[in-house]
């Protein structure tokens, strides 16, 4: 929407996109009617045509393998590629070291920024509730509370139903099933 106003017109293509729109925006970007296109891996498929690709920007480069990155700089000669990562992995950095490619760096954080605080401690009722209360309440932040064990979540949610029931909280692992 923000981009609108140029006369920018942004798709995006993923699982999320039905069936019917996802024709549609494959076509578009064949002819050109589209100039930015926010996708996952399925923008590498062999059915996907640009007809004037700029700028490729790839987040969590980590992610993508050495055959996707490739396809990705075989899909225009004359495209600008951006890879972001906060973890740069070992091939980029040998490529950047030898000047195949560029490296930059950013290490000014976004304005407003806060940085993160990570505690590893004993359970501790009053350590753990003030940390929370300090960082949703003092910081108008957020907390991600990690656990190696899923058997551990009941407890930890009749905790935070106990000790802090004024804070909305979201219980995610890695055992959820694809559909929720």
């Amino acid at each position: 929407k923000r981009f609108e106003i140029f006369g920018i017109k942004t798709k995006q293509l993923s699982r999320l996109v039905s069936l019917k729109e996802r024709k549609i925006i494959i076509i578009d970007l064949k002819i050109g009617k589209i100039d930015c296109i926010i996708g996952t891996h399925g923008l590498l498929s062999e059915n996907i045509e640009f007809k004037n690709l700029g700028l490729i920007i790839v987040d969590e480069e980590q992610h993508f393998g050495v055959k996707a990155k490739e396809k990705l700089k075989n899909l225009s000669s004359s495209s600008h590629i951006i890879s972001l990562s906060a973890t740069p992995i070992p091939r980029t950095l040998q490529l950047s070291l030898t000047g195949i490619r560029e490296l930059s760096l950013i290490l000014t954080p976004p304005f407003e920024w806060l940085s993160i605080r990570t505690y590893i401690c004993q359970f501790d009722k009053i350590t753990i509730k003030e940390a929370i209360k300090r960082e949703i309440i003092g910081r108008n932040g957020g907390v991600f509370w990690v656990t190696p064990r899923r058997s551990d979540i009941p407890f930890l949610e009749k905790f935070l139903k106990e000790e802090l029931p004024e804070i909305n909280y979201t219980v995610a692992h890695g055992q959820l099933p694809s559909k929720i």
